[in-house]
Formats: structure tokens, sequence, C-alpha cells
């Protein structure tokens, strides 16, 4: 359980640096000045990419957390 839990932090910590942006969209900001609408573009591809994870891992801690209800 330990592992897990070490896995699932050092996962989630891995990715908060990332660029997510595509190469188009990553050559026309770099072009502007002060770089705020690039860094904003990237969170916000990030946030988008983030909520279906949460939801799916949701989803699936409900069934574990149910099907071990029953096994016992």
């Amino acid at each position: 359980m330990k592992n897990k839990i070490l896995f699932f932090l050092f996962s989630v910590c891995s990715f908060l640096e990332t660029s997510a942006q595509c190469a188009m969209c990553r050559a026309v900001l770099e072009s502007e000045e002060g770089q705020g609408a690039a860094q904003g573009i990237n969170d916000g591809i990030v946030y988008l990419m983030l909520i279906p994870y949460l939801l799916i891992g949701g989803v699936a801690l409900i069934i574990y957390k149910n099907y071990n209800k029953f096994k016992k």
C-alpha cells in the first residue's frame, strides 16, 4: 500500500511542470513578448486534461471500495 501511495504522489508531481501546447500553438505564442498568454493557455490545457483522469480515478476508487466491502 505504501508503494501505491508513493507511486501516486510521484505521478501527480511529475507532470506539474509540463508543457502541454501543440507545436503550432507554441510557435504562435512564443512570438509574443510577455509570455503571459502562453502560460495561461498551457495551464488551461493541463486543467482540461486533468479532469477526465480525476473522474475515472474517482469511479475506480468507488468500484474498488464496493468490491472490497462485498468481499468481506
